[in-house]
């Protein structure tokens, strides 16, 4: 009588190399003084001297960081896509990389609808006077959101995502296999590449070690080189905080589970 075998044993006896390594990584992006309704009717009354804290007030910020975008489209001659309802952003991008022939840039900038964290303004009545006042709250919304997607040298394609909504939180997403393979190739080491990871290598050793070297502060700096890229055409007096957040406001994710691959 045969006895059953899970997939996962039947894979072992077939390993060829086995790699830990991320796979893909979130990074949240945005400004820390901003995430909390105190801090954002601090900023309101504060920062833009609002005598009553309402979000009415940074709608030009969003009118001219929408402006911005228009305008870096515009002068680097890259595509603006609108992505249509469960269109995959992943088949439009391999279509761009396909095309792209430089060390690194940007391939083009996305658009898409979607949910977000914001603050809003409600209208309130005092029992008192009677008389509307205004009243910030956390809440949600869909809005736009730009996805710029780009190509690195060390990290490979990658993406930032911003939404236009104040308090304009972004994100980046890297992919651990894609910057195993440019760390690779720089070395001049050969490897066989597969979508999304490495069947073989001529120095599995060395690419462990690669994969162990992707810290925090690699990935940071692929965030700082990606927002530089992003604003190369933003003016400073218009664009919003979340294109100059600090290092210390990206927050990496764990590690993936170990990723293997067979013969």
């Amino acid at each position: 009588m045969s006895v059953a075998r899970s997939v996962a044993e039947v894979l072992r006896d077939h390993v060829e190399l086995e790699i830990e390594a991320i796979d893909r990584m979130y990074l949240n992006v945005y400004v820390p003084h901003l995430q909390t309704v105190g801090a954002t009717v601090g900023y309101l009354r504060k920062h833009r001297g609002q005598r009553f804290a309402s979000t009415n007030a940074v709608a030009p910020m969003t009118e001219a960081f929408i402006r911005g975008i228009e305008q870096f489209v515009q002068d680097e001659g890259v595509d603006l896509v609108s992505f249509a309802k469960r269109q995959r952003k992943d088949d439009v991008t391999q279509q761009y990389l396909r095309r792209f022939k430089a060390a690194e840039g940007v391939l083009y900038v996305g658009k898409a609808q979607e949910k977000a964290r914001v603050m809003r303004t409600e209208r309130r009545q005092s029992r008192t006077t009677g008389a509307t006042y205004p009243w910030i709250v956390e809440s949600t919304a869909m809005v736009n959101h730009y996805y710029f997607y780009c190509v690195d040298q060390d990290f490979g394609p990658f993406f930032l995502k911003f939404c236009s909504y104040f308090p304009y939180n972004a994100k980046l997403c890297i992919n651990g296999n894609e910057y195993l393979k440019r760390q690779l190739a720089k070395r001049g080491v050969a490897f066989e590449a597969l979508d999304n990871g490495i069947k073989s290598c001529a120095d599995p050793k060395l690419a462990q070690r690669l994969c162990d070297g992707l810290s925090a502060e690699k990935s940071i700096g692929c965030c700082a080189n990606g927002c530089s890229a992003c604003r190369t055409r933003f003016r400073p007096a218009t664009a919003p905080p979340a294109i100059a957040t600090s290092s210390r406001s990206c927050r990496p994710s764990s590690r993936s589970p170990r990723c293997s691959t067979s013969r």
